[in-house]
């Protein structure tokens, strides 16, 4: 295992920049990505944010504390150099979303939960973002609609760079892009992304329990869809 850097710094504080947006600077610094990319951040709040993280480390930096960092620094150090790549990925998983994939009439309680907790996201994404989506029962994978696969290569390629690793991060997650568009766009929030995104496994740990490998899993996920979450209303917010 690594050694883990020490912390190096004294003070962190935020700056404008001339250009605009803010920068987080340790002991008068600029800070910069592992990259040593220039690390400019367009709201004070989201500078705050990682200001905060930079200053919770004591003695040694742990960058797994550090979420909002990781996920800025990969935007810019990963994602804009393979933007075309990135946006292509993540509208891929319309084609086959999780909340298309429906359990069959043997598991009629489990079908109950996803007819009540996927139907309203599918008629609203049918309606709002004119993407209509097809249920399959069952894992076999099916078509989607061509029409509704270019809606969503649109969509995902108007965000900017970062709010684009917020939804990727998102989709990626949950495995689903309906999910993530809609807690982008208001319509759920992370904890409901989270609950509908783990109903099957949820369902299961009440059937039959949950190890600790599923329970650290989900642990996993829950952070990772609230973390960028928290990245997307920093980017909101002024």
């Amino acid at each position: 295992m690594a050694e883990k850097l020490k912390r190096f710094y004294e003070t962190v504080s935020v700056a404008p920049e001339e250009a605009g947006g803010y920068q987080v600077l340790l002991d008068g610094r600029i800070l910069r990505t592992p990259a040593k990319a220039s690390l400019t951040l367009p709201t004070k709040a989201l500078a705050d944010a990682i200001a905060e993280e930079w200053a919770r480390q004591e003695g040694a930096i742990d960058t797994g504390t550090m979420p909002l960092m990781t996920l800025i620094s990969t935007a810019i150090d990963h994602l804009a150099p393979n933007r075309a790549q990135i946006i292509d990925e993540t509208a891929a998983f319309g084609a086959y979303d999780l909340i298309c994939y429906w359990a069959g009439a043997d598991q009629p309680e489990l079908l109950r939960r996803q007819r009540e907790g996927w139907q309203p996201l599918l008629e609203w994404a049918a309606q709002d973002l004119d993407a209509s989506l097809r249920i399959v029962q069952g894992v076999v994978p099916e078509d989607q609609p061509r029409e509704t696969l270019e809606v969503f290569e649109h969509e995902v390629g108007r965000y900017d760079d970062l709010r684009l690793m917020a939804l990727t991060s998102i989709t990626r997650a949950a495995g689903s892009l309906v999910l993530a568009l809609a807690l982008e766009r208001g319509r759920l929030t992370a904890e409901e992304v989270t609950r509908l995104s783990l109903l099957d496994e949820s369902y299961q740990a009440e059937l039959w329990g949950e190890d600790t490998e599923a329970a650290a899993r989900r642990s996993g996920l829950e952070a990772e869809i609230r973390h960028a979450a928290l990245l997307m209303a920093l980017l909101d917010r002024p």
